[in-house]
């Protein structure tokens, strides 16, 4: 049973921002520190919940024929926003909508790699209403996400509004297998956490499936002699 697991907790402990994060909405958040955790079991969906199991939001794909997509719902199939890659780009730039919207009045955020060529994670966000300079990220994902140790900091700083970490069982290790846990600091944005998770994920399985298609269509034309050409200018998360 997943309650007698014994769960690796984040070790650290923060205290509150300075100033409240708050880009999907203000009633995502609360003034104390918050454990979140992920299962990243079933391909392309994901649901997130509290350490006691409560769900608190799904992510599943909704994929149209020009556009890799992702929607964010409520515990009750709600659509909070719309995750949707942004197409002939060359940072895999993904763009947020408010609720099931797809105008561009409704972008709330974008999300991009500040790399074409990455070996560990690297992706800057921009809010859509930017007051300070556009080249400057208002957050930032770093770390390795495979390692399941990543960070999610404000802007070019240091100051981290959330944090990876490993979940470990004591009793069996399929318990936890595709899961993790992500602890939150006081007066962040849940749903905005959560945004950023299904971003990274989508990231990763957008890149995972064309650098197949590559193998796959190198392969067949010149019996696969240039694919170390072709590998690197793929994403890798």
């Amino acid at each position: 049973m997943l309650s007698v697991c014994i769960l690796k907790m984040a070790q650290a402990s923060y205290a509150p921002l300075s100033s409240p994060v708050s880009v999907i909405g203000s009633q995502f958040m609360v003034p104390y520190q918050f454990d979140i955790i992920v299962d990243t079991n079933s391909r392309g969906n994901l649901v997130i919940t509290d350490i006691n199991h409560r769900i608190l939001f799904k992510v599943k794909p909704c994929d149209t024929f020009f556009h890799h997509q992702r929607v964010l719902l409520d515990v009750d199939d709600k659509p909070i926003a719309v995750i949707r890659e942004k197409i002939m780009t060359e940072h895999h730039r993904w763009n947020v909508f408010k609720g099931d919207s797809k105008s561009k009045s409704d972008i709330i955020f974008s999300a991009k790699t500040p790399n074409m060529i990455q070996i560990k994670t690297g992706v800057h966000v921009f809010l859509a209403n930017k007051t300070g300079s556009n080249n400057v990220c208002d957050f930032k994902i770093k770390g390795s996400w495979s390692n399941r140790n990543c960070t999610i900091y404000v802007g070019d700083t240091l100051t981290p509004i959330a944090q990876m970490s490993k979940l470990e069982s004591s009793v069996h290790a399929k318990l936890v297998e595709g899961k993790f846990m992500v602890t939150i600091c006081p007066k962040v944005d849940h749903a905005f956490v959560a945004t950023l998770i299904a971003i990274v994920e989508a990231m990763k399985m957008v890149s995972a499936d064309k650098k197949q298609k590559l193998l796959l269509g190198v392969g067949r034309g010149v019996g696969g002699v240039v694919v170390s050409t072709i590998l690197p200018a793929v994403l890798l998360i």
